[in-house]
Formats: structure tokens, C-alpha cells, sequence
């Protein structure tokens, strides 16, 4: 256990029991737990400062807006970012779709390639397949040996005609880490643009754009204890004064007339219609408790958790696991001839713990894996090894019953 300050009161849903059984939740790769210092600051705009932003000058208008742009600032500063380079959006995968059709429709990978890889989330893979037979660009797929990434057969699938790399920084199947800094380095040297795909990477490891370089980024807030509802677009202030908007109308817009429409200055140009005031003010009180722990110790913990859990289901030669020697956070399983859905039932009915299971929105993986679904737990601060060794306890047990 990290965080040490009177855990449980902070994460009332922890208090819950399922038949009988204190939960444990194993599902932080799909949405993370939600802390009562995010929930009351939610409230706390809807019951007294809920009014709309930029648009009145009214005081709840006003302290609304200083709000909204405040959580603006905490975000930029969180991966070091200039305020004007934070875009909100719904999550990851509006992230990823306002960016891929904003560059698609400025014709900026016109006749060019767009490189990624057969381990992303559905959310990072599907815009870009089906935005290139709108937007005339190509998409070329790199396709890793046994689902792991390997740095230097990435490289080889550069082209001459690759003009935008769009990458997951850590896979949501195998929680392998990939190396975002040496492949944004090699490709800059080549003037190729990257697009990482942070949603599993930000909440565990943090990251800083300065440092990295990273041209654009897109994560989700509900994957680092904010509401749901809520995510960030990150480019750098240059090239998003190039891109054409995503969507039209309220926000995004500086004046109108019949003949033509003169849009907003960043970030406005990239949000249209009225904002999630409220998810943002949320997201601000996540990263603010974050800070708080640090996301070193954070990261250091969830490696700590991963290498025990692996090392305790290496010790059962029924598990099947998908990982990499740099998983951390993530583990994905299957126990043999046992199918994941029934696995996570019955860890859910008879032990109360929460994992996933399906084909994680990561389907071209599964298949690289020869199964079409699997078990996945997935750590954050407030889990334990205790709780992991629950968990072990419960597939001994699932184990016994199948047979």
C-alpha cells in the first residue's frame, strides 16, 4: 500500500464488499478508482460556481471559467506544457480522432504514410485505417514477433514516405513499456512527426514533453482518478496553429458572418460546443492527489507489484502469461481450459476481486497471440501484494473446480 493516508476514507468504493468479500480492484487499466477529494471538487462547482465559461460576466460565469482554465494550467504543468497546447476532449480515443482527421483534412499526410503497430488499443489503430481511405494517405503496420516490441524492427518499417509515427507508450494487453524517447529521437532526425497514445502510460510513469519531445499526446483522465468524461490532446503550439479544427460552432469560434467564420485562438480553435467544466475541475484534484504520492513513487510501486504477481503465477504451470521483462502495471492471463469470462466471474462472485476480461479493444494483439480473449489485472498505488496473493489464492481455486 503507497498512499497511507486513511486509504479506505479516501476510496469509499473500497468499503464494498461483493457476497461477503472486501473487493479488490484489479481493473485500473480500464478506469481507475475515484478518490472523495476529486468527487468533492466536482460537486463542489455543481453546487455553487456551475455556470458556463467565456461567456458571461455574471460571477458564476466568471468563476466557472477561472476554474476551467486553472485545471488548464495544472494539466500543462503536470507534463510541462505551455496552457495554450492543452486541449480537452472526452478521453483518449476523441484525442486520437480529433487529431487523426485534423491532420488527415489538412492534407498534411497527403500521398504520405502513417506508421503504427499491431499492439495498439483499437482507439490508436482504427481512426487512422479508416481515416486514410478519406483523407488519401496510407497506413503502414508494424507487426512485432509474439506481440513484443522490438525497437530496431520498428525502425525498419520507416519509409521514405512515413511522415507520422502514432505509438502506444505502454500496451494495455502486455504492459510492456515502449521506448517512446529513442523512437521520437530517430524520428525527428528523419523531420517525422509522433503521436503517442498515453492513456496507459501517463498514470503510472507521468511524463514531460519538454524532455521527450513528443509532438503530440493524448491520455484519459479517468485512467489517473478523474471522472470519466474528461481527457487531454497535447501538441506543440506550432504545429496545432496549423490544423484545421475537428469540430464546428459555440467555443471554437471568434466572429461569423454569412460569406465566412474566423475561428479562435488555442485552444478554443480544437473545442467546440460547451466543455466539461465540471470533468475538468475533477481531473485538476487528480493530479493535484498525484503529485501529492509523486509519480515516481507511483511508478516504482506498480513495477514492485507487477514482479510479484508474475513471479507467484510463474509459479503455476497452468497459466499462460502475456507479458514482457519490462511489464509493469499489467498483466494478462489465461489459465488453460479455463475460458477468461468464467475466470473473472468467478474471482468476482467468490473472492471479490475485479479483473477484466475479453479481448481488451486490442483485437490484431489477441490474434498475434493465438486466443481470442484474456484475463487482465491491472495495478495502481492503492493495491497491495496482499491482495495479489488473493488473487492467486482465487485461480488455485478456479484451477481445482474445472477440473
Amino acid at each position: 500500500m503507497l498512499y497511507k493516508k486513511d486509504l479506505i476514507e479516501n476510496f469509499p468504493i473500497l468499503k464494498r464488499e461483493i457476497n461477503g468479500k472486501k473487493i479488490i480492484y484489479f481493473d485500473n487499466a480500464a478506469t481507475t478508482l475515484t478518490p472523495t477529494n476529486v468527487t468533492n471538487a466536482i460537486k463542489d462547482f455543481y453546487d455553487y460556481h456551475n455556470a458556463n465559461v467565456h461567456r458571461g460576466a455574471h460571477l458564476l460565469s466568471n468563476e466557472a471559467t477561472e476554474m476551467y482554465e486553472n485545471a488548464r494550467k495544472t494539466v500543462a504543468k503536470f507534463i510541462n506544457a505551455k496552457t495554450q497546447e492543452i486541449i480537452f476532449t472526452r478521453g483518449t480515443t476523441e484525442s486520437i480522432n480529433l487529431f487523426a482527421y485534423s491532420i488527415g483534412k489538412s492534407n498534411w499526410l497527403e500521398n504520405k504514410e502513417v506508421l503504427i503497430t499491431t499492439i495498439e488499443h483499437h482507439s490508436n489503430f482504427v481512426p487512422w485505417q479508416q481515416l486514410s481511405k478519406i483523407f488519401n494517405f496510407k497506413v503502414n503496420y508494424y507487426n512485432p514477433e509474439n506481440s513484443l516490441f522490438e525497437l530496431d524492427k520498428f525502425f525498419s518499417n520507416i519509409t521514405e514516405n512515413t511522415k507520422l509515427i502514432s505509438i502506444t507508450g505502454m500496451s494495455n494487453v502486455t504492459g510492456q513499456v515502449i521506448p517512446i524517447k529513442e523512437i521520437i529521437k530517430y524520428a525527428h532526425e528523419k523531420d517525422i512527426l509522433v503521436h503517442i497514445d498515453g492513456a496507459q502510460l501517463v498514470p503510472h510513469f507521468g511524463i514531460d514533453v519538454i524532455e521527450t519531445d513528443i509532438d503530440f499526446l493524448s491520455f484519459s483522465g479517468h485512467k489517473m482518478l478523474g471522472p470519466m468524461g474528461i481527457g487531454v490532446f497535447y501538441g506543440k503550439k506550432k504545429f496545432l496553429k496549423k490544423l484545421p479544427p475537428f469540430q464546428y460552432g459555440g467555443e471554437m469560434i471568434n466572429w461569423v458572418s454569412i460569406e465566412n467564420t474566423d475561428f479562435a485562438e488555442l485552444p478554443e480553435k480544437f473545442q467546440a460546443g460547451t466543455p466539461n467544466v465540471g470533468g475538468a475541475v475533477g481531473l485538476k484534484a487528480a493530479i493535484e492527489l498525484l503529485n501529492e504520492i509523486g509519480m515516481e513513487n507511483i511508478k516504482k510501486h506498480s513495477k514492485k507489484l507487477t514482479k510479484y504477481a508474475i513471479d507467484k503465477m510463474k509459479e503455476l504451470d497452468y497459466i499462460n502469461l502475456y507479458t514482457s521483462k519490462d511489464t509493469s502495471s499489467v498483466i494478462s492471463f489465461n489459465i488453460d481450459n479455463v475460458h477468461p469470462h468464467d475466470v473473472a466471474q468467478i474471482l468476482s462472485d467468490k473472492f471479490g476481486i475485479a479483473v477484466r476480461s475479453g479481448h481488451l479493444c486490442a483485437q490484431p494483439l489477441l490474434k498475434q497471440l493465438n486466443t481470442k480473449s484474456v484475463c487482465r489485472a491491472s495495478f495502481y498505488f492503492y493495491n497491495t501484494e496482499e491482495e495479489i496473493d488473493k488473487l492467486i489464492e482465487g485461480i488455485k481455486y478456479i484451477k481445482e473446480w474445472f477440473k
